[in-house]
């Protein structure tokens, strides 16, 4: 899973390393580098850390893209607590 984000391009502008922003943040160069790169879904409490040291909110640093699926199951195959046990 990809995830996009904007974490690059607010660290560039904040003229911020990577290195810098992981020391922030209480995580390493590579955490940052993984984030970065989209191949790491921060939790939220760092997902908050990196917002609060870039001066941006979490919606705006990860925006959801509604046209993506969220999961692979389709809703169909996915039980409801409506239904009855026989």
């Amino acid at each position: 899973m990809v995830v996009t984000n904007r974490v690059r391009d607010l660290r560039k502008a904040s003229r911020m390393t990577q290195a810098e922003l992981g020391r922030v943040c209480g995580v390493s160069r590579q955490s940052i580098v993984s984030i970065e790169g989209g191949d790491y879904a921060p939790s939220v409490y760092l997902a908050l850390k990196v917002a609060g040291a870039l001066d941006s909110t979490v919606e705006h640093l990860f925006p959801v893209d509604t046209d993506t699926p969220q999961s692979d199951t389709p809703k169909s195959d996915t039980p409801s607590f409506s239904e009855k046990e026989s």
